[in-house]
């Protein structure tokens, strides 16, 4: 989720433990401890693979922060002024705060590694919420901020409690909504024969109503919306390819193997030839659309169709593949009478052996 939810969700949490005692404090210790996982994303590997697969690691890992958790619960009760609060409280404050953090992750399509550094299938994710999502926030959000602004501990222990139960209803609704589109998706897929393919069913942004479901059999990809409010229409399937036929090829890269693991099957491969060369192109489908996806990555180049696929040494993540492959460009578009330049060229940059692109 995004850093804002984050922080007020340790803030509730803090004050829904240790309002009455801490006050403003406990809300401001719970923000910052709400956050404090996600310092990882200052982190820069030199390599856009591993920069994405890693994110959501070992900060995220319950072992990691349960110990992280007991470590600040001895510093506190031997430090604090506090004398009065247990060890015994402050390490629930200290282990709900950071472990609630990675458990919400855990309910974003993007996939957590909780067990880290235990080698599992893949990062956890059941996605729930989308990663921005204002219904969930904002009883989390105004809490932070009522709370802050009134300073009684009775009050932020209630106010606290309520938006914690508050955000819990809204997550059991969105798992309810999301049983009923698999149950609702699953006839149109099985005449599609896709009724055993692996699927990935996820909200779209910034609501629960509407849902995006994706499918993978071999060299098909599937896609479709389904809505609350859709009446009895049935879904609309899209077939798309995936490229399968590259995937040996990505799987033989060390890189392109990482990328299997954090995606699984949900991955496009495609050849772009540009400079009298051929590149090997990763797509995790996952995150945005069909024609609009972010995670895009160069894995390797070629010479001619003959050669052996080379893997960058560093790999790159690459422009969207849509005209307005980005909100940002597309903002920008709005604003602006002409086409900035290059715009409309992002479908067609000029690839370099580094794995770089510009346009053209």
């Amino acid at each position: 989720m995004d850093s804002l939810t984050q922080a007020a969700l340790g803030a509730a949490l803090s004050g829904a433990i240790m309002g009455r005692r801490l006050g403003r404090k406990s809300l401001l210790i719970g923000a910052a401890l709400g956050t404090l996982p996600d310092l990882d994303v200052v982190i820069d590997y030199g390599d856009a693979v591993t920069n994405v697969t890693y994110h959501r690691g070992f900060s995220h890992s319950l072992f990691v922060l349960t110990g992280l958790a007991t470590l600040l619960a001895l510093v506190a009760r031997r430090l604090a002024p506090a004398r009065d609060i247990s060890l015994q409280h402050w390490w629930w404050l200290f282990w709900l705060c950071l472990i609630t953090h990675p458990l919400l992750d855990a309910i974003t399509t993007y996939g957590t590694q909780l067990w880290w550094p235990l080698t599992v299938s893949q990062p956890s994710a059941l996605p729930l919420v989308f990663i921005i999502d204002p219904l969930y926030s904002l009883p989390l959000v105004a809490t932070l901020l009522v709370g802050l602004a009134l300073g009684d501990g009775r009050r932020i222990q209630r106010l606290a409690g309520g938006a914690l139960m508050i955000s819990c209803l809204y997550l059991l609704l969105s798992l309810g909504i999301r049983h009923w589109v698999e149950h609702r998706v699953a006839p149109a897929l099985a005449e599609h024969q896709l009724a055993d393919a692996p699927r990935l069913v996820q909200p779209t942004p910034f609501n629960i109503l509407l849902w995006r479901v994706t499918a993978v059999d071999g060299n098909r990809h599937a896609e479709t919306t389904v809505g609350v409010f859709d009446g009895d229409t049935p879904p609309l399937i899209e077939i798309f390819q995936r490229g399968a036929e590259l995937e040996p090829a990505a799987l033989a890269i060390d890189k392109g193997r990482r990328l299997d693991w954090f995606a699984g099957p949900f991955l496009q491969y495609e050849i772009v030839s540009a400079d009298d060369r051929q590149w090997l192109m990763a797509t995790d489908m996952r995150l945005g659309f069909p024609g609009n996806h972010s995670f895009r990555f160069s894995l390797a180049v070629r010479a001619d169709d003959g050669a052996d696929w080379q893997a960058l040494p560093v790999t790159q993540q690459l422009p969207d593949e849509g005209q307005y492959g980005s909100l940002a460009r597309l903002f920008q578009r709005l604003r602006s009478p002409t086409p900035p330049l290059c715009l409309s060229q992002w479908t067609d940059p000029r690839w370099h052996t580094d794995g770089t692109a510009t346009c053209r």
